[in-house]
């Protein structure tokens, strides 16, 4: 009895010292469950949430930005009130907002006005038919000044228009001269001596050709708006063409020389090989021509006098108003930040085409 007595004293404290017990069935002896391990395991930190983590990483990678974007505002409100200019002291950030607020309230007064205005019509028809006279019923457009956000569209379209032109001439002739060298060195002079021509340059030529071209009494759209198309199609088409040419060239010759082994036709090796390989250089060359086409846009808006935000710096700038001068600064950052959005999805773009076509 005091050796069996011993033997499980000997075994408790084994137990309290986190040891496995030896327990014995018929003679054989099997190891017990680790009560240590599992007296760790419940002391262990719980691991950390993936929702905060991404939120700190996120939090993290904003905060010098903002950082940067404050710092230039607190600047720019210190300074401003010292600048003084023929229309007052330079506006601040206060200003400008106010002037961002004062546009959006005029963008909501002259949508309830245009929607009376059509409501009015269609009730002044509604009575000439309900009197047995239809041929009263007149139907209008209204014809009110464009308003902020109905500029930002326009010029939004526009720049849309000239960025696909550019991409159909400048994608295809590119994939040519990076396929031919002749080809290539037979254009390349053109490519830089047409390159660095000012839109400034370029908009009296387009717009007697788009004048002698669109004679025609009611065109499907305006001239203005084509005119300030094509001049950003001109400047904004060669980044795209050098790029999609650099790329195609830059084609690992392995790759060619598989598809003539399996003889591969053209369109076969053009899309399997070809645009596979230059889509990254294609895409980088379709980014750098929609922000030159961006920035060409304004200037091009100014002197086509086609309503866009061209048009409004310019028109703001002839009013002189003491409130001018803020919505010009309020003008220059949306179209900053539109500019911004537009890389960006172009960057999305880039990424998802990417992902998809590979070798």
């Amino acid at each position: 009895m005091e050796a069996l007595h011993a033997d499980w004293q000997r075994e408790a404290a084994l137990t309290e010292e986190g040891e496995s017990p030896m327990a014995t069935t018929a003679g054989a002896v099997t190891p017990a469950p680790a009560q240590g391990a599992a007296r760790a395991a419940a002391e262990a930190p719980p691991l950390p949430n993936p929702l905060v983590v991404k939120a700190g990483e996120i939090g993290r990678s904003l905060l010098w930005p903002i950082v940067g974007i404050l710092t230039f505002v607190g600047i720019w409100a210190a300074l401003a009130p010292q600048v003084d200019t023929s229309l007052g002291s330079l506006p601040g950030p206060v200003e400008v907002a106010e002037q961002g607020v004062a546009l959006y309230q005029e963008w909501s007064a002259t949508r309830e006005t245009e929607a009376q205005f059509y409501a009015d019509q269609e009730a002044r028809n509604a009575a000439a038919i309900a009197a047995g006279n239809a041929g009263a019923v007149q139907e209008f457009d209204y014809a009110g000044p464009p308003t902020f956000p109905d500029q930002i569209l326009t010029s939004l379209k526009t720049v849309g228009l000239g960025f696909i032109l550019a991409s159909l001439i400048a994608v295809p002739i590119g994939l040519v001269c990076g396929l031919s060298p002749r080809v290539n060195a037979a254009i390349n002079p053109l490519v830089q001596i047409m390159k660095p021509v000012s839109p400034l340059a370029w908009l009296p030529i387009v717009t007697m050709v788009i004048s002698a071209t669109m004679a025609g009494p009611d065109p499907m759209l305006p001239k203005s708006f084509v005119i300030s198309a094509i001049v950003v199609m001109l400047c904004s088409l060669w980044p795209t063409l050098i790029n999609t040419a650099v790329g195609t060239a830059s084609i690992d010759k392995d790759l060619l020389n598989v598809g003539r082994v399996l003889r591969l036709g053209w369109f076969a090796k053009l899309t399997r090989l070809v645009l596979p390989s230059a889509l990254p250089y294609i895409f980088t060359g379709m980014r750098l021509s929609l922000g030159v086409g961006w920035m060409v846009l304004i200037a091009a808006e100014m002197l086509a006098q086609n309503p866009g935000l061209g048009k409004f710096v310019w028109d703001e700038f002839q009013n002189g108003s003491s409130q001018s001068l803020a919505r010009i600064m309020f003008a220059v950052i949306v179209i900053g930040f539109i500019g911004f959005l537009l890389d960006r999805v172009m960057m999305s773009l880039q990424a998802l085409a990417s992902k998809n076509h590979t070798v």
